[in-house]
């Protein structure tokens, strides 16, 4: 069973680290929490920090894994998506390429550079392309004049369409929008517009 809902975060000291974990100690409770070692490395002993969680729990077993931030999060929980990668493997991969450049990967279909990743095969390389292009597109990596449509366009994620595309025709459909219109009414139209360029009609 996964359970992700139950804690967000875990913000106290940081006791100690692994090459595979942080412990973080808070109200009395030393918590080991496993996480990419990139994450790790950003985490600093006899300093407090936040770190956000996602909670691994089967009947025979209970695991906390963390992450650096709420992107970070995303990016494993979209790991998990593919069919042969679980918790560990996930932690692997972010830990073997930095976030930007495994956007970039997955964005232009350089699969030699996620075979490179160690640990990561040719077809689980191909499998993370599938399904993963225009997932990991975050808001805050937007122009200027989109990002505030944030919302529109994890609408039309949901639909089916990637990010990536989905940002493009938001962007198209912005600059047919006539002056005069209150907010409300402009979302509207941009989402009816952007959909009608995304469906090439």
């Amino acid at each position: 069973m996964y359970n992700d809902l139950m804690f967000n975060s875990i913000q106290g000291k940081v006791n100690g680290k692994s090459s595979e974990a942080a412990y973080i100690l808070t109200g009395g409770v030393e918590w080991e929490i496993a996480m990419p070692v990139t994450d790790i490395e950003t985490l600093s002993e006899g300093h407090e920090s936040r770190v956000f969680t996602w909670m691994y729990h089967r009947e025979d077993q209970m695991r906390f894994f963390g992450f650096a931030d709420e992107t970070r999060r995303n990016t494993f929980q979209e790991l998990l998506k593919v069919e042969g990668i679980g918790p560990k493997g996930a932690l692997k991969i972010m830990g073997g390429i930095g976030q930007q450049e495994l956007e970039r990967a997955l964005e232009t279909g350089d699969l030699a550079r996620l075979e490179a990743v160690p640990g990561l095969g040719k077809k689980t390389a191909q499998k993370m392309l599938l399904a993963l292009k225009g997932k990991l597109v975050h808001s805050q990596a937007l122009p200027p004049a989109v990002s505030q449509y944030g919302d529109l366009i994890e609408a039309l994620a949901d639909m089916g369409f990637d990010k990536r595309t989905a940002t493009e025709a938001i962007t198209r459909a912005e600059a047919d929008i006539p002056s005069g219109l209150s907010n409300a009414e402009k979302e509207k139209l941009l989402f009816k517009n952007a959909i009608v360029y995304l469906s090439g009609s």
